[in-house]
């Protein structure tokens, strides 16, 4: 009687058998020779999407399928999937309909990127300050053309959230950094929702650091929040734009200087 097949056996099968689903032609990837081998495979399938040859959605071929392409080993084939699934570029779905499909790397997952990198740069609240000025003064105009109503709701409400808080003391620099990253999303532009999510660590070590110099700091920062609410629901750019200006400007002016690298 032939033995059964085992769970690793089977598992190789249903990878090599798998539902048919866009996956790309053959030839499309070239063999492969380095001490970095599992790297260079990475960079041929960035290369591929950033071409649109590959598509978010498509399944790559099987392991087998990929070893023969590139020439390297099964260890190999997986060490590069592992990058890219870490990437978010690819996903890995188990089973018989499983495989490994190209994925769209969200703005959640870039910013990721982007604020491990921040986080560990010698950045000081004077300099995070300065940028923010740049940014969120820039940002305004957009928010007051495009804002809409359940915009305006939500930030209404953590207004009032937040109004509570200061009365019962227990507002923080985490309130501040959220109702200003809820501000950049009602420019429902994702590149600047992105970097503003990216750059919230360096954002809360600015308000920190200014709280640490002024203890009281938020109780007027909140007042400022609404004020500037509703002159974006009253869509006056140039009212909405100065009371930003002055909110941010108290916050550099009680940071600068600071030559200390966080």
């Amino acid at each position: 009687m032939p033995s059964r097949p085992s769970q690793a056996q089977r598992a190789d099968t249903e990878a090599e058998n798998p539902v048919k689903a866009a996956a790309p032609a053959e030839g499309l990837f070239k063999a492969v020779s380095s001490s970095r081998v599992s790297q260079l495979i990475v960079d041929q399938i960035r290369m591929l999407l950033k071409e649109e040859r590959l598509q978010p959605g498509d399944r790559l071929p099987s392991e087998r399928e990929l070893c023969t392409q590139f020439g390297v080993s099964r260890v190999t084939v997986r060490e590069a999937l592992r990058s890219l699934e870490a990437s978010g570029l690819v996903e890995i779905r188990l089973g018989a309909r499983g495989g490994a499909f190209v994925t769209a790397p969200s703005s959640r997952r870039v910013g990721e990127g982007l604020a491990d990198l921040l986080s560990l740069s010698p950045l000081t609240a004077t300099e995070v300050t300065e940028a923010r000025l740049v940014f969120e003064l820039g940002i305004v105009p957009l928010i007051v053309e495009r804002a809409a109503e359940e915009d305006l709701d939500a930030l209404r409400a953590l207004c009032d959230e937040h109004a509570e808080a200061v009365k019962q003391g227990t507002y923080d620099m985490e309130m501040s950094a959220d109702f200003h990253t809820r501000v950049a999303a009602c420019t429902h532009n994702g590149a600047i929702e992105m970097l503003v999510q990216s750059f919230h660590g360096p954002l809360l070590m600015s308000l920190r650091e200014a709280q640490s110099i002024e203890p009281q700091m938020g109780h007027r920062g909140s007042k400022e929040h609404r004020k500037f609410v509703e002159a974006i629901a009253a869509r006056d750019a140039e009212a909405a734009t100065e009371i930003m200006r002055t909110h941010l400007q108290r916050t550099a002016s009680r940071v600068k200087g600071d030559g200390r690298r966080k």
